[in-house]
């Protein structure tokens, strides 16, 4: 089965991947627009926008943990899936500073006072040089110094969860859900590093 997953997915062109995943963003627009998303379309816009980001992060972070546990190889669309994220995360940023608050003063008020959106923000900024690195010219120009940069996208994925968890009014499994899945696949990826393992050898011999 997974080798004929593995098949299919390397006929797959990689701008088929992007174009799939950019579709739902000019949808959720139009459904706001049209009154789709219920009687506050932008505080539901945000929200589509918002936890897509966190879904295609959340995919991005399982390609590695697929491929070592499961043999499903999906490296090859990963660059795809974190430049998806990100068009989101700015989606969701650009409805809040544009369509929700649009005042300046009140979205530095915001970014300072509230907690959640300060924690937001510090995942966009994280995720920033991620999107602007993911080419090939970077990766030539970096070296192993590209490997390390991007694993900012653990504490961004992290930040993002906790966002999700914070802006919810009330209790809300939806959002715990999610921040637990990113615990779990952080704990996954932490688990396969070599100075983990070492560490875990050497408990196990005492």
């Amino acid at each position: 089965m997974k080798q004929a997953i593995n098949s299919a997915a390397r006929k797959v062109p990689t701008w088929v991947v992007y174009l799939l995943l950019t579709l739902p963003a000019p949808w959720f627009f139009y459904l706001g627009l049209s009154g789709g998303l219920g009687v506050e379309p932008i505080k539901a816009l945000e929200h589509e926008y918002g936890e897509m980001a966190l879904q295609l992060l959340i995919a991005g972070l399982a390609v590695s943990p697929l491929r070592r546990f499961a043999g499903l190889n999906l490296l090859r669309f990963r660059r795809a899936i974190g430049l998806m994220a990100f068009l989101y995360v700015t989606a969701h940023l650009a409805v809040w500073l544009l369509l929700d608050v649009q005042i300046l003063s009140q979205i530095w008020a915001d970014i300072l006072k509230r907690p959640y959106i300060t924690i937001g923000m510090l995942a966009f900024v994280l995720l920033l040089p991620l999107a602007l690195t993911s080419n090939n010219w970077s990766v030539r120009r970096l070296g192993r110094q590209w490997h390390k940069l991007h694993k900012l996208v653990y504490a961004a994925s992290l930040l993002g969860g906790l966002h999700f968890v914070m802006l919810s009014k009330g209790f809300q499994l939806e959002p715990l859900l999610y921040l637990a899945i990113v615990i779990i696949l952080l704990g996954m990826r932490v688990s396969s590093l070599p100075t983990f393992r070492l560490a875990q050898g050497l408990a196990e011999k005492r």
